[in-house]
């Protein structure tokens, strides 16, 4: 199989399978989803969702938040991983944004990366899922998932891994295509023991076919 027909089969399969694919984290705004995207570095979507509805309550826009002191935001977020650097940095998030942005999400991934807190990945989905641009936000899932499945090759960081990708996937496709392989990533071809049993992409899966053929050799 090229990898021009291994990406026209998985991209097919995702559209058949999977055509509503969206983010799993609960947001009600730009600026919501910001701070959900920020929370959700190296956490679960399910513990964010946990804490954002009281911190929205308390924080429903970024100038509360921006005027709000640490002791005040941490409790709030004290259950998600490096509770206490995202605290900082949704603070200085939301002064900057009030500074610089008048309180509306910038809609560059330049821009967006000027924030505390915002790197790449997250700028890609604030501009994919937000504002509908193309763009590869690529977690350890996208990241795990495009290699095994040979959709990458060498990618040895995720700004390779996202050149790659961007690269072979129509535009009209990236914004969806970053929610199939997460999701793909979170449900199936998880970290340890992938469900390759259950995984349509097995026919076009590198990380299948040279695992069958070596278990095939024994």
């Amino acid at each position: 199989m090229t990898q021009k027909e291994r990406y026209k089969y998985v991209l097919g399969w995702f559209q058949e399978h999977m055509p509503e694919a969206q983010t799993e984290l609960h947001y009600g705004s730009p600026y919501e989803l910001l701070v959900a995207v920020i929370l959700s570095a190296q956490c679960t979507d399910k513990r964010v969702n946990l804490v954002t509805p009281e911190l929205f309550k308390k924080y429903p826009v970024p100038e509360l938040l921006a005027a709000a002191t640490f002791e005040e935001v941490e409790p709030y977020i004290r259950s998600v991983t490096f509770a206490n650097n995202k605290t900082r940095h949704l603070i200085g998030m939301a002064k900057l944004l009030m500074e610089k942005f008048h309180g509306t999400v910038p809609d560059t991934i330049e821009e967006l990366v000027e924030l505390p807190g915002v790197g790449r990945k997250t700028a890609n989905v604030i501009i994919s899922v937000v504002y509908g641009q193309p763009g590869m936000a690529v977690d350890t899932h996208v990241f795990r998932v495009s290699e095994r499945i040979g959709l990458t090759k060498n990618a040895k960081t995720p700004l390779q891994a996202e050149q790659q990708l961007v690269a072979s996937i129509p535009s009209k496709l990236l914004a969806i295509a970053h929610h199939w392989l997460i999701l793909h990533g979170r449900y199936v071809c998880v970290a340890r023991s992938p469900k390759c049993q259950e995984c349509g992409l097995k026919d076009a899966c590198k990380f299948y076919q040279s695992d069958m053929k070596h278990l095939a050799a024994e």
